[in-house]
């Protein structure tokens, strides 16, 4: 778990050390330019640096559209000087087979900018991350139907891009998901002019800290939610395939801690899950209004993150709490399978795979998404599995 520190240098060794790779109103919403649509994930890779992301477990294909989202009634709440709040929200949905490109990982100037702050001095080129081999394909036409939506937000100074293997399988899975950018707060965010903003809060953090963040996350979130599902003025031109009263949400450290904060002043998302962020916008002693919440951690050697002791006790509707053996902090995002393939050693006590850390993290998150936002049963989240004996349940 991760809280922001003081210095960019601390925050960087306390994400996955020694693994530092990686209501709102109304808006102007658009898809962005082809210059994130092009394909390069088919460029030659004659060094064989070119990872490539675990393949989407669900029979659906994989769209992706980027979206450049602006809210005219929020300043930014980090440089009021910038104007309106302005995020990039990437949105994987079921797609019709064989239609659209390939989708790049990242821009290049992005995968820049991320190793530079998480691998100071490397001679890693920045094309080895941003051609990262994904499975979504952008301009693919939409399957028909209706689907649950789920908001997916990032780690402290990372970008969205770190959960990308998780946002492509739960699409393939019949899940819109919505992977939102939380601009200044991640080594790089780029917009459609070509600006790639940075982090402004790394190196001082605000009032408050990242409880601070996290409450402002949530009215990020909010915000994605309403310019998704306005029927009159959607902010997304393939939204009558959401299904606006089966909504979710889940992050990674403080974007899993976002979820919180996002479920307490948002009725609309029905069920949360947190993926190894400490809780410092609390989970109020009232509860969530008996909606349904999951917390997985990395392996802790047996300590107790004090938050979330405190939100276990306050969780009031159906909940689980798991620890994942031989994980670090990273384990639940695209970071193993990144490090792996460019040589970067994993963190002390790591013995998980990266693949194997990519699947549980996608089958627990699905699962605990298709009991809540679905209804369907699903007997891995009733207690420890033969199949996943990596995974103990906190009781």
């Amino acid at each position: 778990m991760i809280r922001i520190r003081r210095t960019a240098t601390a925050a960087v060794l306390a994400l996955v050390l020694p693994l530092p790779v990686v209501a709102a109103g109304q808006a102007v919403a658009a898809p962005v330019s082809a210059q994130f649509t092009a394909a390069p994930a088919a460029a030659s890779d004659p060094y064989g640096l070119h990872a490539e992301l675990p393949r989407p477990t669900g029979p659906h294909a994989v769209g992706r559209e980027i979206l450049h989202l602006v809210d005219k009634h929020r300043p930014d709440p980090w440089v009021p000087s910038a104007g309106p709040r302005q995020l990039m929200v990437s949105v994987y949905y079921p797609a019709r087979p064989g239609t659209g490109g390939p989708a790049p990982y990242m821009t290049t100037e992005a995968a820049r900018l991320m190793l530079q702050m998480k691998v100071p001095g490397t001679t890693i080129p920045a094309e080895a991350v941003s051609e990262t081999r994904t499975w979504a394909h952008s301009g693919a036409r939409p399957e028909h139907g209706r689907f649950p939506l789920v908001l997916l937000s990032p780690g402290f100074t990372m970008p969205r891009t770190e959960l990308t293997s998780l946002a492509e399988d739960l699409a393939s899975r019949g899940y819109v998901v919505a992977l939102v950018d939380h601009t200044y707060e991640n080594s790089g965010t780029t917009f459609p002019d070509g600006r790639t903003l940075t982090c402004v809060i790394c190196d001082k953090p605000p009032t408050g800290g990242s409880g601070v963040v996290a409450e402002s996350r949530a009215k990020d979130v909010s915000f994605v939610i309403d310019e998704l599902t306005d029927h009159r003025r959607p902010g997304w031109r393939h939204s009558h395939m959401i299904d606006t009263r089966r909504i979710g949400m889940a992050g990674h450290s403080l974007g899993g801690a976002a979820a919180v904060p996002t479920m307490v002043t948002d009725k609309r998302v029905r069920a949360g899950v947190n993926l190894d962020g400490t809780m410092d916008a609390p989970v109020p002693a009232a509860g969530l209004g008996g909606r349904p919440f999951m917390m997985v951690n990395h392996d802790m050697g047996g300590a107790v993150d004090p938050t979330w002791a405190s939100a276990w006790a306050n969780l009031d509707g159906w909940k689980r709490w798991l620890t994942v053996s031989g994980s670090n902090h990273g384990s639940f995002t695209d970071v193993p399978i990144l490090a792996e393939k460019l040589g970067i050693p994993v963190p002390p006590g790591t013995t998980i795979s990266a693949q194997r850390s990519v699947q549980i993290t996608r089958t627990y998150v699905r699962a605990f998404f298709d009991l809540h936002l679905r209804g369907i049963p699903e007997p891995v989240l009733d207690g420890p599995s033969a199949a996943y004996p990596e995974v103990s349940f906190h009781h």
